[in-house]
């Protein structure tokens, strides 16, 4: 099996190679290619996912190109993980709207619309390329904001599926908890990309989400940064980015004195580059597990042998997919995040309860702030920027939306060709 990496020279790439090793008995992989404009540093890290694989037994060549059209020639999958403008864009998307008293976030309010005009075009680009290529690749998008450009994808009509790692990243953590393979845990994940509930999680048919909040709402709390009270309440354990909706205001003040993180990404990634630069390193380094993105290798693994045909998950997988009727009050052509059944014939949404009004209303809110947000992308203009800002629940007002637009197309000017 062929797989090509597009962003291969992220330094996140040796994370998903240690996952592709420790897992080649589930997913075959005979070829990885590392795709990227920036070549010098994406042989660098291919060196390292080439000693990493090596060290683990597993087989696969590791080659390195600049060329999408060369990399993805006959690829049965292509991972997308790029980030366009690099951490230099992500530091505007946390800062300049904290300028106008709203949250500052690479996927969430003003940062995320910024975030995704300037990527959409880009990952359709590429996406195009693939398809000439490649007819037949499954596209798996990891770009954020995934919700936005999994649409945009599926929009075009391409074979492709949203992942993010959150859901995975829960239930890795609810096993460790419990003592039980992540296997045996069986999450009932609903919403959007960046805004979900786990509703219950079964182990054995059981629902042991309530013994996980009485034993670990308050370390849970730490982690996700939202009150424990709140999980307690609803019976629930929500993805951490319902903090910069029902925590919005509170955000805003810890961002205004903190750090932004694109900064301390930035400096996660150069000490990870000076570390990659080291020809003996054949293994991934501990600093990495601060780069973020746990557990998106087995992720990716189980979800790719679902879509080849290689067996799949044993349970449901939480993808981003079409809604098709899994939350009825959505258009079928949404993009959500539920639990899927995984085959060569794609990612199909299981049977789900009704998602209880306190969080629908929410959900409905962000689904159509982001269909106006992938037509902001596609057809540009102010008008529709002001538009998708007005529709944000953490914006929502004239002023904000107005003050915005203006911030938002003057910083990514560089990167929005109908703006310049």
């Amino acid at each position: 099996m062929k797989l090509a990496v597009v962003g291969g020279g992220s330094t996140y790439t040796p994370e998903l190679a240690d996952g592709f090793a420790r897992l080649r008995d589930v997913l075959a992989i005979s070829e990885v290619v590392l795709i990227d404009p920036a070549l010098a540093r994406a042989e660098l890290v291919g060196g390292v996912v080439q000693r990493i694989l090596a060290r683990q037994g597993h087989p696969a060549r590791v080659t390195v190109t600049d060329s999408v059209e060369r990399g993805a020639a006959d690829a049965d999958a292509v991972l997308i993980q790029l980030r366009v403008g690099g951490q230099a864009a992500r530091l505007g998307d946390e800062t300049w709207p904290l300028e106008c008293g709203c949250v500052g976030q690479e996927t969430v309010g003003a940062g995320g619309l910024a975030k995704a005009l300037r990527t959409v075009p880009v990952v359709l680009d590429i996406a195009e390329r693939v398809r000439a290529v490649a007819p037949r690749a499954w596209l798996v998008d990891f770009t954020n904001p995934v919700g936005i450009v999994t649409r945009a994808l599926l929009d075009a009509g391409h074979r492709a599926v949203g992942l993010c790692n959150v859901a995975i990243g829960l239930q890795r953590r609810f096993a460790a908890a419990l003592e039980v393979s992540p296997q045996d845990v069986v999450l009932d994940h609903v919403g959007l990309n960046h805004l979900t509930w786990v509703r219950a999680a079964h182990v054995g048919g059981r629902d042991v989400l309530p013994e996980i909040l009485a034993a670990h709402a308050d370390l849970l709390a730490d982690e996700l940064r939202l009150p424990a009270e709140l999980m307690r309440r609803h019976g629930v354990v929500p993805s951490y980015y319902l903090r910069y909706y029902w925590g919005h205001d509170a955000v805003v003040e810890e961002q205004r004195k903190g750090t932004p993180r694109a900064a301390e990404v930035a400096s996660v990634e150069a000490a990870l580059m000076d570390a990659y630069a080291d020809p003996l390193l054949d293994a991934k380094p501990e600093i990495l597990a601060r780069r973020g993105g746990a557990f998106y290798s087995e992720a990716a693994v189980e979800l790719l042998a679902g879509l080849l045909g290689r067996g799949g998950p044993a349970v449901p997988q939480v993808a981003d997919v079409r809604n098709r009727g899994a939350l009825p009050f959505l258009p079928d052509d949404a993009v959500v995040e539920v639990p899927c059944t995984v085959t060569a014939d794609g990612p199909v949404p299981v049977p789900l309860a009704p998602l209880a009004p306190v969080y629908a209303g929410l959900v409905a809110h962000v689904a159509a702030y982001e269909e106006l947000a992938l037509d902001a992308a596609l057809r540009g203009g102010r008008d529709r920027v002001y538009d998708a800002l007005l529709a944000h629940p953490s914006i929502g007002q004239a002023d904000l939306a107005d003050g915005l637009a203006d911030r938002l197309i003057a910083a990514g000017r560089g990167h929005l060709a109908w703006a310049r």
